[in-house]
């Protein structure tokens, strides 16, 4: 296994200019910390399409659970997930997954950001959250998904999202201005100690309510970003973010889509890379680094039986899924 030690050393960031200005949304994106795209697919097909298709998966495992039924909606009835994060069960490599990674406005801002259509797509997962169950322990945790260690820009998160998200429905929370103030915060305090650190979650960072005060004493605020079914919202790495409790009764539903420059990523990570995608493996929210595959679901150290070993529907494999998989080089 690599350490952190080595990550660092071996692994780029992509130092962009947050002071330039591009007379477009970018510059929103830097002082922010993140944009919303609206319509980046159209709400018919995210409702109709996307929501509908992860709807059916969580549905075909067997197991009690029924969406109408809100008795089943516990973890009894559910496969295993982290927060509502659907990882495994080949999730990551559903049709419908590499349908989103796909789709033309969904690259489009990726590829504007950071100047090149040479880009990887992380094997992310998607999200279902449904609301007022009984058996759900929420709470809250910011935190950033780059490491203290790394400097500049070097990771953009994305999500597509496709049910609404209004001020009641739950969804993303984001601590705005906080991606600038990212080196600052670290240069001022004790930065953990890597030696300390699992490599696997080198790229995540948690943040205690003190420091959630530092950020504000220094002109930071939370929102919770409305989106509807359709848009699409990125966020820079180093932007803190959790999510909000679902007050409504509206289900939560969104796809992770996570893009960075090929040209960033060593012959090994590819090599891995390429590995995880012949086993339809998840990865982290990375695309090019700190890939770390996701492995099997367990139950009590022994692989969940209800796991599979391909999707429920694969993808039609293309030339454009293989080089954003990191299989076929540009």
């Amino acid at each position: 296994m690599a350490t952190t030690e080595t990550i660092t050393k071996t692994v780029p960031s992509l130092e962009l200019n947050a002071k330039v200005h591009y007379g477009d949304w970018r510059d929103d994106f830097f002082r922010q910390g993140y944009y919303v795209f609206k319509k980046a697919v159209t709400p018919e097909k995210a409702q109709n399409y996307y929501y509908k298709k992860a709807l059916d998966w969580l549905q075909s495992f067997n197991n009690g659970f029924d969406i109408n039924d809100r008795s089943t909606w516990k973890k009894e009835h559910l496969p295993q997930n982290f927060k509502n994060m659907y990882i495994w069960y080949c999730a990551a490599h559903e049709k419908f997954m590499w349908d989103a990674r796909t789709e033309p406005n969904v690259l489009k801002p990726f590829e504007q950001l950071w100047g090149t259509k040479e880009l990887l797509a992380s094997f992310d997962a998607f999200n279902i959250t449904l609301p007022h169950r009984v058996d759900d322990n929420f709470s809250p945790w910011p935190h950033t998904d780059q490491a203290p260690e790394r400097k500049g820009l070097a990771c953009v998160q994305g999500l597509l999202n496709l049910t609404p998200a209004g001020p009641e429905d739950g969804g993303l929370l984001l601590m705005v201005g906080s991606s600038a103030l990212f080196e600052e915060y670290f240069s001022t305090f004790k930065k953990r100690d890597r030696q300390a650190v699992d490599a696997k979650h080198y790229d995540f960072y948690g943040f205690k309510p003190e420091d959630i005060k530092w950020f504000e004493a220094h002109g930071c605020h939370q929102i919770k970003v409305n989106a509807d079914p359709g848009d699409l919202i990125l966020w820079d790495s180093r932007t803190i973010h959790h999510v909000a409790k679902i007050e409504s009764d509206t289900i939560r539903s969104v796809l992770y889509t996570c893009f960075t420059p090929a040209a960033l990523a060593s012959p090994e990570d590819l090599a891995y890379k390429a590995e995880l995608f012949q086993r339809f493996e998840a990865t982290t929210h990375w695309p090019h680094c700190n890939i770390w595959g996701q492995g099997k679901a367990q139950i009590n150290g022994e692989v969940d039986p209800l796991e599979r070993d391909e999707p429920l529907e694969k993808p039609v494999v293309t030339d454009q899924i293989l080089k954003l998989a990191g299989v076929k080089p540009y």
